[in-house]
């Protein structure tokens, strides 16, 4: 017996002794894991920052109204407090995601075990976590959604913090704007736009409840069809079925509710038309005044374009209607339109579809100026102490160096001793080059240059005698801006493209539109009235408004690579220049084209529009008023007696002008053998019946030889192809 009981007490010593251990052992692995725990807690906490793409905000680009949209960039998300989120559609969310949100600690603990124990054994991740949780996770910086136990103890750890120091709807507001809902929508209030076309605030009951069924699988039930319908229309069933649950419906609530008509989804942004070039250009302003690509798609900017839309498709119309279906493909317009107030663009014709041409015709393609560019040689004539009434040296050919070499006239016609205002209306070559030398071509550089010309693009030329003439290249933009100088009364401000671009926070920059003075208002003034003689009888009258005043210039480079017209009313200035990318003549249905024919109409039809409706303004008087268009030279600008074309081109125009101009509102071009012999310009084809437009022998530039120094149309530059120092064309 006591043998027995001996052995009996033998064998339970060592199950007691085990038993020990294993006590002990339990309650070391339990101090380590509360240690352990505690160290974790200690050592995660809230993250400072959160996650650049959780609270990303896409930009919005308007038009100059700030009301009409242009484009968005970046992330598609707009965030909103939660007062501006119905209530019903708060429930509908937390009943399709976490009905415990209001009553629990922020994270919940099954849902926890369950989805760490699928990481462990490598199954399908389960749901479970909180609206908390979710929100951690998608909001904060340091956590990301790889499957790991370490990561999910992070998130834990700071979803206790975060429901510890921030009040629930401060969670809720945060989950809300940050959560994706598929149809490139971040955040609900871009959700209510993507599937319903509303704000936010105005989603119905049936509508949230579908936001909230979204959330479990966007992809899939962004746009359903066939099966995913009938598995979107379950689970919207569901979370109403939830929302009874949780009281936030009564039954008969939950019975009268029907599925949403779900809008088409909205095709992601893809510029087309013109759409393309305004963004780009945009874009390259926002980058030249500090915004990185970073802070326009993420940012949630709202930027205020300078473009009018009725105005930019006016740009389009007038382009497109005036040019015949016959013109090359490889023949480019491009135009520009800015307002002389403030510098903005208001309108600008890039090309025909910027899907299949990028690179666009207004901003990026430069050209020779041609005579054009006589504007502002008249200009720093005028500031510098010389009057209207100079005279200057008409003759051809003008020699201005020792080797005997001249620069022509066209048609080598001499007009002798002639004043400012007969050579900016006949667009006297040698009149100009004599201009260049008496005022000095550094005075020349330095007009055009504080009038918008960029200095890299004059200096080639500045030593140039030829200067006067054009032979710097340039664009429709920049022109355009330059002759608003002369609009502005001698003060010019930088051409732009951005009115105002508000921040998230509401705080507003507007863009600047104080100008420099680039020459007096009497040197604006008396410029202005010798360009109107352009117009009104010269080279340009096929730019005629007949019910304002017109001030402008024609002007066409050496074979027609380049073709011009600019010019302004008091409220609007616009260029139109026309070229090709290889530098060969711009020839349309077999004819050379010059400024005064497709580029002056293209002018006008763009012009009547957007000066419909307008005040009429007119332009000051000159220094010496009571100038007319009989000049002491003895030639009369309206009468036939100039002899040959004398002009700047010596082909006809491709269609010509109805011979009555002054009585035909809208001139149409029709050739008669009684057009030859009256042009007195410098880009001038069939006339006009006032013996300002015969077709042309002259040599098709009023601005000396070759073709130009351009700066990239479409990665290309035109070269000097001649002596540009001392010649010009001798056609």
């Amino acid at each position: 017996m006591l043998k027995g009981g001996l052995r009996g007490g033998q064998k339970a010593r060592p199950r007691r002794r085990l038993l020990r251990i294993a006590l002990v052992v339990f309650g070391v692995l339990t101090l380590s894991a509360v240690g352990a725990l505690a160290v974790a807690w200690a050592m995660t906490p809230i993250p400072d920052s959160t996650q650049p793409r959780a609270t990303a905000q896409g930009s919005v680009i308007y038009y100059r109204d700030g009301k009409t949209v242009l484009a968005r960039q970046g992330v598609n998300r707009k965030s909103v407090s939660l007062d501006q989120v119905p209530q019903h559609v708060r429930n509908a969310v937390i009943a399709a995601e976490n009905r415990s949100f209001y009553e629990d600690k922020g994270v919940s603990v099954t849902g926890t075990f369950r989805a760490m124990w699928s990481t462990i054994t490598g199954q399908q991740l389960q749901g479970g976590s909180t609206i908390t949780q979710q929100m951690v996770r998608n909001y904060y910086s340091g956590l990301s959604q790889e499957r790991s136990i370490v990561r999910k103890l992070k998130e834990v750890m700071i979803s206790l913090k975060v429901d510890q120091s921030k009040s629930k709807d401060w969670v809720l507001e945060q989950y809300l704007n940050t959560i994706y809902f598929g149809r490139n929508a971040d955040g609900i209030q871009a959700a209510a736009d993507a599937y319903f076309h509303k704000d936010v605030s105005k989603l119905t009951l049936s509508e949230g409840a579908y936001l909230a069924a979204v959330i479990q699988q966007p992809s899939r039930f962004a746009d359903p069809r066939g099966a995913d319908l009938e598995a979107a229309k379950a689970r919207w069933r569901s979370v109403i079925d939830g929302m009874r649950q949780t009281g936030a419906l009564t039954a008969e609530q939950a019975e009268a509710t029907a599925f949403p008509e779900l809008k088409k989804p909205r095709p992601i942004f893809a510029p087309k038309g013109q759409e393309g070039y305004m963004l780009d250009q945009v874009t390259a302003e926002l980058k030249r005044r500090g915004y990185t690509d970073e802070t326009v798609n993420q940012a949630g900017l709202k930027i205020v374009s300078t473009f009018d839309k009725g105005l930019m498709a006016a740009a389009e119309r007038a382009v497109t209607s005036v040019l015949p279906e016959s013109t090359p493909k490889q023949v480019r317009t491009g135009l520009a339109a800015v307002d002389p107030a403030t510098g903005e663009v208001v309108a600008f014709y890039g090309g025909r579809d910027w899907r299949t041409q990028s690179y666009d015709n207004s901003f990026g393609a430069k050209v020779q100026a041609g005579s054009t560019f006589k504007a502002y040689t008249l200009a720093a004539a005028l500031d510098n102490g010389l009057g209207l009434d100079t005279r200057v040296d008409g003759n051809s050919p003008l020699r201005i160096t020792s080797d005997g070499k001249g620069i022509p006239n066209s048609g080598g016609y001499s007009y002798g001793q002639i004043n400012l205002v007969k050579a900016t209306q006949s667009s006297v070559n040698t009149a100009f080059v004599d201009l260049g030398r008496k005022v000095g071509l550094d005075k020349v550089v330095e007009t055009a240059e504080k009038s918008g010309i960029p200095a890299d693009q004059l200096s080639p030329h500045r030593a140039a005698a030829t200067l006067p003439l054009g032979v710097a290249s340039v664009s429709a933009v920049q022109n355009a801006s330059g002759f608003a100088t002369f609009a502005a009364g001698g003060v010019h401000r930088e051409a732009h493209v951005i009115r105002s671009i508000t921040d998230a926070d509401g705080r507003t920059t507007k863009i600047p539109t104080k100008g420099r003075r680039a020459f007096s208002e009497q040197t604006a003034t008396d410029a202005t009235y010798a360009l109107t003689q352009v117009v009104t009888a010269g080279t340009g009258s096929a730019a005629r408004l007949y019910d304002r005043p017109v001030a402008g210039k024609t002007g066409t480079t050496d074979k027609s690579a380049s073709v011009w017209f600019a010019g302004f009313t008091p409220q609007l200035a616009t260029a139109v220049d026309m070229f090709r990318d290889d530098n060969k003549p711009v020839v349309v249905d077999g004819s050379a084209l010059y400024g005064g024919t497709y580029p002056a109409q293209i002018w006008r039809a763009f012009m009547t529009e957007a000066m419909s409706g307008k005040p009429v303004k007119e332009f000051g008087e000159p220094s010496n008023y009571g100038y007319s268009t009989t000049y002491d030279d003895g030639y009369d600008s309206d009468a036939d007696d100039y002899g040959d074309d004398y002009g700047d081109q010596d082909s006809p125009l491709p269609p010509t002008r109805n011979q009555d101009e002054t009585t035909t509102p809208t001139p149409e071009y029709t050739s008669s053998p009684d057009d030859t012999g009256n042009g007195n310009g410098d880009d001038d084809g069939p006339g006009n019946g006032n013996g300002n437009d015969g077709p042309g022998n002259g040599d098709g530039t009023d601005d000396g030889p070759g073709n130009g120094d351009g700066t990239g149309i479409g990665g290309r530059e035109q070269s000097p192809s001649q002596d540009e120092t001392t010649q010009s064309r001798p056609d």
